[in-house]
């Protein structure tokens, strides 16, 4: 099973929905994990766009990035600059990629406007997530 941390900046919302994303179509093939620079909470619009995809991220949390846990990953993934540029040195064998996506935590509206940049950031996360899924397959043939 590859080990893989999902890093951002608050944990509270990219990172999070990778997280629950990776897990409920990665089962048996990814052990997911999350972490940001300065963990905010979860974001309650995160939640709320899971839970309509019948994915329930509520009782994840937000951490801090732990060194010892990072070292013993496979795959770090960051999912923002600032935690492409932040993340602490890893060991090269520990892969690292990033995934640059728009953060929906800023954006400012109605509530609908606001669910409508949560779901188009859960919506590439999950393709990105979908795409690792089938790398993973592809490497294990």
């Amino acid at each position: 099973m590859l080990k893989v941390m999902f890093l951002c900046t608050g944990n509270s919302c990219r990172s999070q929905m990778a997280e629950g994303l990776a897990r409920h179509y990665g089962k048996g093939l990814i052990e997911p994990y999350s972490a940001g620079l300065m963990p905010a909470g979860v974001n309650p619009f995160a939640i709320k766009v899971m839970k309509e995809i019948g994915i329930d991220i509520s009782g994840q949390t937000s951490d801090a990035i732990d060194e010892d846990l990072l070292r013993r990953m496979d795959l770090i993934i960051t999912l923002c600059g600032h935690a492409e540029a932040a993340c602490p040195a890893t060991p090269p064998e520990i892969r690292r990629i990033h995934w640059p996506i728009d953060d929906p935590v800023g954006t400012v509206g109605t509530e609908e406007e606001i669910l409508r940049a949560f779901r188009r950031t859960r919506d590439e996360i999950k393709e990105r997530i979908l795409g690792l899924i089938k790398e993973i397959k592809g490497g294990n043939k």
